[in-house]
């Protein structure tokens, strides 16, 4: 075989190896978004509060969000491969489960689960690309592309969910079990083995409290939507000092989970802090979209999924568009335009009517597609360039920590803002215009933490994507 010959094998090869990790970011954004647009459906067939309902979705972000540190250290630990491919196959046989589940406990509980195992499977996935493209214009457009393709997920989830929910709610369990039995079989043969030569701690006492402390964060917020103050102060200072308690842990540890000096660089800070108000904007704004579509309007789930099928622009402009606009602004500068059009987003919504036509909501769905993808891909870039490979899946354990953490805060409290309208004697559609203060609120913050970067130094973190 020629050179040009094992070239192109290669070419191929990481091609396909791309596609496989790109179709276990794909699976996870498809099965987030079919469950969004399931729930109304859900709450009829089970007789579920708001409350409860919001759990099927905070359930899965805790699990996810909370146990995606250990995640990440388990793969830099023991392996990316074996951690993916096992994650991978829990996912398919917890999926399965929910399948059958015949409550909204159930439903919960199987969605926790879900969350925990993808909570092992994406930092994996990420840490498999970051550590098998070279570092420069070929991992940022592997990047670019896995970000999009989760993004596509994520927004064809819409659709999908809608069309599944037509058919029964649990459907909307059993199809991601084909599609990750399909990544699996695809990625079984391709991923790299990974040459695992010293054993160092999982730092267990530091995950269970850093875990702890999301968990308690976030029932604390939800809890304030129904519960007393009191309780939800109690909460709040037992996840402070869970959250001290961890500190603590790293800095005793002699191999602690999440090593301080990762934490000392600046653009990975932002990045990781941008992610958390980007998902807690949005899992807030979508789901109070939701609710109004079709608990306000009494549309259908398929028509919503349709309604918000225009942020899926993401996925064809973040490996097209966003490589060249960051080539030529920087990282920072167009981190910053995107979350400016997510708060856009949410601000031209807050003035939402009983009958507003579609027109008058898609110049608020356009704008968070395009903060999307501005922001998604090259915050995920900004958050792994520059670390060492022994340390990628803790790194990307990291982002997606934020991003989850993020997303369960801006749900809850979005939900905590709607409940408590509503007792206050606000009318259905006031207590949403109520909620969508949140998402307003998270997207200035967002601004606010890459406006510095993107001015101080627009082009510290530009790459030379090609």
């Amino acid at each position: 075989m020629g050179a040009t010959d094992v070239k192109s094998t290669s070419r191929l090869r990481a091609a396909l190896l791309l596609a496989a990790l790109c179709g276990a970011a794909f699976l996870e954004g498809i099965d987030i978004a079919m469950f969004n647009i399931a729930l109304p459906t859900i709450r009829r067939a089970l007789d579920l509060p708001t409350v409860e309902l919001q759990w099927i979705v905070s359930g899965y972000v805790i699990g996810y969000g909370g146990f995606m540190l250990l995640g990440g250290r388990t793969a830099d630990v023991y392996g990316r491969r074996r951690v993916f491919l096992t994650a991978l196959v829990i996912f398919i046989g917890v999926s399965a489960l929910g399948g059958i589940a015949p409550n909204g406990a159930t439903v919960i509980g199987v969605r926790v689960l879900t969350g925990i195992a993808a909570a092992f499977l994406m930092p994996a996935g990420l840490a498999i690309i970051t550590t098998s493209f070279p570092e420069g214009p070929q991992r940022d457009r592997a990047v670019l592309i896995y970000a999009g393709l989760g993004a596509a997920g994520f927004s064809l989830g819409l659709v999908a969910g809608g069309l599944l929910t037509s058919f029964g709610w649990r459907w909307v369990f059993f199809a991601p079990v084909v599609l990750a039995s399909a990544v699996l079989l695809l990625a079984l043969p391709l991923i790299p083995r990974d040459e695992v030569t010293a054993r160092r701690s999982l730092d267990l006492p530091g995950a269970v409290l850093v875990t702890g402390a999301v968990v308690l964060t976030v029932t604390a917020i939800e809890n304030a939507a129904h519960g007393t103050v009191l309780g939800s102060v109690w909460l709040g200072l037992i996840a402070l000092v869970s959250f001290v308690g961890f500190g603590a842990r790293q800095r005793a540890a002699a191999d602690p989970l999440v090593p301080l000096a990762l934490l000392r660089s600046g653009p990975q800070v932002n990045a990781y802090l941008g992610a958390g108000c980007l998902a807690a904007g949005f899992m807030g704004f979508q789901f109070i979209i939701v609710l109004y579509l079709q608990e306000l309007r009494g549309w259908s789930a398929l028509s919503t999924a349709l309604a918000l099928l225009v942020v899926a622009i993401d996925a064809i402009l973040a490996p097209t568009l966003t490589p060249i606009l960051v080539r030529r602004f920087g990282l920072w500068r167009v981190i910053a335009a995107g979350m400016a059009c997510a708060a856009l987003s949410f601000l031209l919504f807050l003035g939402v009517e009983r009958d507003w036509v579609y027109l008058s909501m898609l110049p608020s769905l356009l704008a968070l597609g395009i903060a999307f993808t501005l922001a998604y891909g090259p915050l995920t870039i900004a958050a792994t360039d520059g670390v060492e490979e022994s340390a990628q899946g803790l790194t990307s354990g990291l982002l997606y920590t934020t991003f989850q953490f993020g997303a369960a805060i801006g749900l809850a409290a979005t939900t905590a803002v709607q409940v408590a309208a509503t007792a206050a004697g606000a009318g259905q559609l006031d207590s949403y215009r109520a909620a969508l203060l949140v998402p307003v609120i998270l997207g200035v913050i967002g601004l606010a933490v890459a406006l510095p970067r993107a001015w101080r130094a627009p082009q510290e973190c530009a790459t030379a994507t090609a």
